[in-house]
């Protein structure tokens, strides 16, 4: 099982950062892990500081109301949360990273707002973070496939992809992603891509192929799903050629899946593709919420707090 005790969302105190906060109040209420709501400012309270004061109650308040719409009063006492106002941010991505490694977080679930052409030149905050962070991040973004809830909170997870491309960063994902879906009963869909072009076939055609490599992926995904995964759930395994992005988000379409995991700390992550990497496309083209799996660095534990205002001036 996933060991979720700490959970960063970063918010904006907007609408759409108010989703990824009911995906994260979900897990956390789920996983009784500490709930860290961030939220980031340019604002400079050396010039200003009666609006720093202010700044930070009405954020404190600002937060307590956000948790309320998606727990109700009556259980906003049974949930550790801690909200943080960080002041004078010139990256926001790189604060966010921050806070994470400061803060020993094991999760961090944020929004996309969904701009593709503009992140394709310039990056956006959640693929920054995507690349940086010093755990998984879970990535939400608008008009997708949703599994918590809007009027209960309650997580219904039913399948889960997990792109596998037998290294590190996919064994990574492997792990998340199948612990997940036995938390939660869901159906798994191993996914390989080859890189020449054909069809997606299913795991018990693939044996009758002439071409090796086909039966040489699908006997390696087989080994590679842990034995007791076949004990509480579904497992779907896919060989597919083609390009890895596109046949990824084929194949969530396809099969409605709820969840995408991906590993992604690896060379897939080169800053020099101009147009991105197959997990940068796939977070801009998602069906559906996109896990991105990273390994947890933690640095050294701090004293928790209720409310946080910090200056973070960059020379």
């Amino acid at each position: 099982m996933v060991n979720i005790e700490r959970i960063l969302c970063p918010i904006d105190l907007s609408t759409e950062s108010d989703q990824a906060l009911r995906y994260a109040v979900a897990l956390a209420w789920a996983y009784d892990a500490k709930l860290l709501m961030l939220y980031c400012t340019n604002i400079k309270s050396a010039h200003a500081p009666i609006e720093k004061k202010l700044l930070s109650v009405d954020i404190a308040c600002s937060f307590e109301q956000a948790l309320i719409r998606h727990l109700g009063l009556a259980e906003l006492s049974n949930i550790k949360w801690e909200a943080m106002a960080i002041e004078n941010v010139l990256d926001v991505g790189e604060e966010i990273t921050h806070q994470a490694t400061k803060r020993c977080a094991d999760l961090i679930v944020m929004r996309s707002r969904r701009r593709p052409h503009s992140a394709m030149l310039l990056g956006s905050t959640a693929q920054t973070v995507s690349r940086t962070a010093p755990c998984p991040v879970l990535v939400t973004h608008p008009n997708e496939v949703e599994w918590v809830s809007f009027s209960t909170g309650e997580i219904d997870l039913r399948r889960v992809l997990i792109a596998h491309d037998f290294s590190s960063d996919s064994e990574l994902a492997l792990e998340l992603g199948s612990s997940l879906a036995e938390e939660y009963q869901a159906e798994v869909h191993l996914l390989h891509v080859l890189g020449s072009a054909g069809h997606r076939e299913p795991e018990l055609a693939a044996s009758a192929w002439d071409n090796g490599s086909y039966s040489s992926a699908t006997n390696k995904l087989q080994q590679a799903i842990p034995t007791e995964a076949f004990l509480w759930c579904n497992v779907v395994n896919c060989v597919c050629s083609g390009k890895v992005h596109e046949e990824v988000l084929a194949y969530a379409k396809e099969k409605a899946i709820d969840l995408i995991c991906m590993g992604a700390s690896g060379s897939d992550w080169r800053l020099s593709k101009l147009f991105g990497s197959n997990v940068d496309r796939v977070l801009r083209h998602a069906p559906c919420p996109v896990l991105v799996a990273r390994p947890t660095r933690h640095a050294k534990p701090i004293a928790d707090h209720v409310v946080e205002t910090r200056a973070a001036a960059r020379k």
